[in-house]
């Protein structure tokens, strides 16, 4: 698993980076939550471009992490329970392979939690249609523009940040309240 320093790395997709990034960012130890592109076949892709689901792309988060504090199974168990895993290609209203349910892992060990956590939610039945999330294997990541970047935190009364991202984040901070940052 990559790290940096102390730090090892998760790159998630489950629809808008936006909602992603927000949620994660109040997660107890993780380090730094950076939105952009991956598994596509254009290099350095615009938004734009990654908004024509042609490039191949899925809009994903770049979570650092403190494996110390918080395992790569708990931001599995966090990223399964913001996003519904067995929409194929979208997101509620955000439609196109771009908002993809993926987890872009970087060891075996990634994918073999990964694997196990989406059998194990099969198993639950939490879903009455199978878990469509794809297992692709890291290849390289694009940073979002700046304007992606903290976008929920700059931009809470935008009406996607009002009427998608803030309910999200409240049903994250009933169901995991434990594992949040605290608010200084």
């Amino acid at each position: 698993m990559p790290t940096d320093g102390s730090k090892s790395v998760a790159i998630l997709g489950g629809g808008c980076f936006w909602c992603l990034e927000a949620i994660f960012s109040e997660i107890q130890g993780v380090t730094k939550v950076i939105s952009g592109y991956s598994g596509g076949k254009v290099n350095n892709p615009t938004y734009e471009q990654v908004c024509t689901g042609t490039t191949g792309h899925a809009e994903v988060v770049q979570i650092s992490f403190d494996p110390k504090v918080i395992s790569f199974n708990e931001i599995l168990e966090i990223f399964f329970a913001i996003h519904d895993p067995t929409q194929l290609n979208r997101q509620g209203n955000d439609i196109g392979t771009q908002y993809r349910s993926v987890i872009f892992f970087h060891s075996d060990s990634q994918w073999e939690e990964a694997a196990y956590a989406i059998k194990s939610l099969e198993q639950k039945k939490i879903w009455k249609d199978p878990i469509v999330t794809e297992l692709t294997p890291f290849n390289i990541f694009y940073p979002a523009e700046d304007y992606h970047q903290d976008y929920y935190k700059n931009n809470p009364t935008q009406a996607y940040c009002s009427f998608v991202i803030s309910p999200k984040i409240s049903k994250i901070r009933q169901k995991f309240n434990h594992k949040l940052k605290p608010i200084l």
